[in-house]
């Protein structure tokens, strides 16, 4: 389906054709009809589908139809600053040929930043893609008027609900009218996320698109070893492979700044980022990579759904991910765009069982590597044996165990 077919303003085809867009991804075809309708919405779609501007255009479109006034109109939720900028920079694209006005909030910046907000926020500024922390921020010193609030979206709604920000979202909400339409993307649909729909969204429409497996063109390996070998082996692969640019994975930012470190000593050109960085300097590292002063970075999960870099020859994945689609949304960063990528797993023995699930999810075996000798003997690749064992908690049984997240 071309975006013509869709009935939208002149001014948004012209954003729309001077991006490159020409046709509509499934989710795009699903969704956009239902949501010019006004129909509140729940999606459930992965990173890559279409699905920011599956919502965003149709936004755009009904407030540039619609009656003009000073309010904030539309607010996009998002769990990370990446993810406010990436959709941000798509906002600006598709708005640019009309007079719809948008406005990133998230933390980690300057005072210089946060006034500019405030100023975005007084004026009522027709989009807000913002974080909820931030938000909340401004939403307290009492000039943020949402009382006027027609679109309430939020994205990667899993994510969010797995990183703590449920009270935060119902709090920022409690600002909004009741009367609004609510569309809500998930990559994931447990129980938690389908409980949030039901005291948000009305009578919502449903569509879902399947779990896309990862490109053909993704050259998938994995290596099973100790842990302690782990870092020789990236170091060795780093070496031996002519690679412009890396993007190596950490499940912790422990381990991404020791593997960081590990990796400068060895004389490669590399950074890490992680939640500690502010977003001065997340900004700094991504430019450095994107222009290829880097050749490796090193990054804990926030960026495996949230950064937008093209042509990076390998993904390392230095720990295994917590599932299948964690794992398919950090390989999806290679074999973009119609180029070959390769993408490598490390699996320690505590981690095979955690692996096995993801191979049971893509249907398939991933091939497993030949270790070169240099490094040692190897352990076998037995996830049914290698379960993870329990660990003392150090509390009494019936006691409460309940805990803050990490």
């Amino acid at each position: 389906m071309k975006f013509d077919e869709f009935g939208f303003d002149p001014r948004l085809l012209e954003g729309i054709d001077a991006i490159g867009y020409q046709a509509a991804t499934p989710i795009q075809e699903m969704a956009i009809p239902l949501i010019m309708q006004g129909k509140d919405l729940i999606g459930s779609a992965q990173t890559g589908t279409g699905k920011t501007a599956a919502f965003l255009l149709p936004i755009i479109n009904n407030i540039i139809t619609s009656e003009h006034h000073e309010h904030i109109k539309a607010m996009v939720i998002v769990p990370t600053r990446e993810l406010a900028v990436q959709i941000d920079q798509q906002m600006e694209g598709f708005s640019y040929f009309t007079p719809v006005s948008s406005i990133p909030v998230y933390g980690g910046t300057d005072g210089a930043s946060f006034g500019n907000e405030k100023q975005s926020l007084t004026e009522g500024v027709d989009v807000v893609i913002c974080t909820p922390g931030r938000m909340i921020a401004h939403l307290n010193q009492g000039y943020a008027d949402l009382s006027h609030l027609k679109y309430l979206i939020l994205d990667e709604a899993d994510r969010m609900l797995d990183m703590g920000f449920y009270d935060d979202i119902m709090q920022i909400i409690s600002y909004m009218p009741k009367t609004r339409q609510n569309l809500m993307f998930s990559a994931t649909m447990p129980n938690e996320i389908r409980q949030l729909a039901r005291k948000i969204l009305v009578e919502p429409a449903e569509i879902s698109i399947a779990l896309a497996k990862p490109s053909e063109k993704v050259l998938q390996l994995a290596y099973v070893v100790y842990s302690n070998q782990k870092v020789p082996l990236v170091t060795h692969l780093l070496d031996s492979e002519k690679l412009g640019s890396v993007l190596v994975f950490c499940s912790t930012k422990i381990s991404a700044k020791q593997l960081s470190r590990e990796l400068k000593q060895k004389g490669l050109k590399v950074e890490d980022i992680h939640s500690d960085l502010d977003q001065k300097n997340r900004e700094q590292v991504l430019l450095d990579f994107r222009n290829r002063k880097l050749n490796v970075l090193v990054a804990t999960d926030i960026l495996s759904r949230g950064i937008d870099v093209e042509d990076i020859d390998m993904v390392i994945n230095y720990d295994v991910p917590n599932d299948g689609e964690d794992y398919i949304h950090r390989i999806g960063r290679t074999a973009r765009a119609e180029a070959d990528g390769i993408a490598i797993t490390l699996i320690s023995p505590e981690e095979q069982q955690k692996f096995a699930a993801i191979e049971k999810l893509l249907g398939e075996e991933v091939h497993k590597g030949i270790v070169p000798q240099i490094f040692g003997e190897c352990p076998l690749y037995e996830p049914l044996k290698n379960r993870p064992k329990p660990r003392f908690s150090g509390r009494k049984p019936g006691g409460n165990n309940r805990g803050r997240k990490a």
